[in-house]
């Protein structure tokens, strides 16, 4: 799988509300209304990580999730990372 362009993932993020490159990542914050939100939906992305076989860096405080995405295998953002970041945001 190869790398995306800096041009390519911005193209590509114009497609997905709230979601920016900060290399090597392409991440978003999500605020949910209370803890049971936010909790619910990182079970939610858990299971889209395992239909993918593609993990998140993520952190959780009460009602907020930051979802990090990065292919590790060449250190940058794919394909793998956007069509991950369109399921999450399927799931909303």
């Amino acid at each position: 799988m190869d790398r995306l362009s800096n041009i390519e993932i911005e193209n590509a993020l114009a497609a997905l509300s709230g979601w920016n490159y900060d290399a090597p990542f392409i991440e978003k914050k999500f605020i949910f209304k209370d803890h049971k939100y936010a909790f619910s939906f990182i079970a939610k992305v858990a299971l889209i990580a395992e239909k993918l076989n593609h993990h998140p860096n993520w952190s959780g405080v009460y009602n907020e999730v930051v979802i990090k995405l990065s292919t590790h295998d060449v250190a940058g953002v794919t394909n793998k990372d956007i069509d991950f970041a369109k399921e999450i945001e399927n799931s909303l």
